[in-house]
């Protein structure tokens, strides 16, 4: 489990140092749920968990400010979600997350990068039943065995629990994210979250060699530089 979350976070560091692409990218989901779930983000937990993140990932907080007031217009574009699935180089899995004002446009988009890596677009679910849609929440603490009693006693259904560095990191369905972030704080206070996103994780990784890397790299490089990509996950060993 760990070495896949890895995986995500390292390939997500190849395109980190495209600082206007990822504030775009944070600003876009931070407008979608400040629009759709409200502007509060004490009432707004989605929201909250997203500025969050784009705190950590040093996103300024005049980009994350421009985006919440954008939402507080009531008007702008009417985005909506995405997913793309399929093929990538060396037969590698790939989930493509985006949010989209344009579904054809995208479409269009991210088909012409697996075309363009002779990779294979597929339908909806042809690979996401190799990967799990999972909660992931790192934070402070040692005590793997209370915390596991508090998780299971508010009927989450954990997946599996990594104790690390003084640090653990709980993998649950992404669908008891809201249950499992309450039963923490009933159970230790005010916690603060190193980690609170919600990820593919792919159940079997594959590695890749020869042209197939150098292909597998340009292909994340050309999803990663749409506007409208969000997230991209895949199966592929670093």
């Amino acid at each position: 489990m760990g070495r896949a979350y890895q995986n995500r976070k390292e390939s997500m560091a190849k395109t980190s140092d495209q600082k206007a692409k990822v504030y775009s990218k944070y600003a876009r989901e931070i407008y979608v749920s400040a629009k759709s779930g409200g502007t509060d983000p004490h009432g707004n937990l989605a929201l909250r968990s997203i500025i969050d993140r784009a705190k950590k990932d040093q996103v300024p907080a005049h980009v994350i400010d421009k985006a919440i007031d954008k939402a507080k217009g009531g008007a702008g574009e009417n985005f909506e979600v995405a997913r793309y699935e399929g093929y990538g180089p060396g037969n590698c899995m790939v989930i493509i997350e985006c949010l989209t004002d344009n579904p054809n446009r995208t479409f269009g988009d991210v088909r012409f990068c697996f075309t363009k890596t002779k990779s294979k677009i597929g339908s909806q679910g042809a690979v996401s039943h190799m990967f799990d849609h999972l909660c992931i929440l790192k934070f402070a603490s040692d005590d793997e065995e209370s915390v596991l009693e508090a998780l299971l006693m508010a009927d989450v259904d954990v997946s599996d629990i990594e104790n690390e560095d003084g640090m653990l990191t709980v993998f649950a369905p992404h669908t008891d994210s809201f249950k499992a972030k309450k039963a923490l704080s009933d159970a230790l206070g005010d916690v603060e979250y190193e980690v609170d996103e919600i990820q593919f994780i792919a159940q079997n990784t594959t590695t890749l060699d020869g042209d197939d890397i150098e292909t597998f790299d340009r292909f994340i490089d050309m999803l990663n530089d749409l506007d409208d990509v969000q997230n991209v996950y895949h199966n592929v060993e670093l």
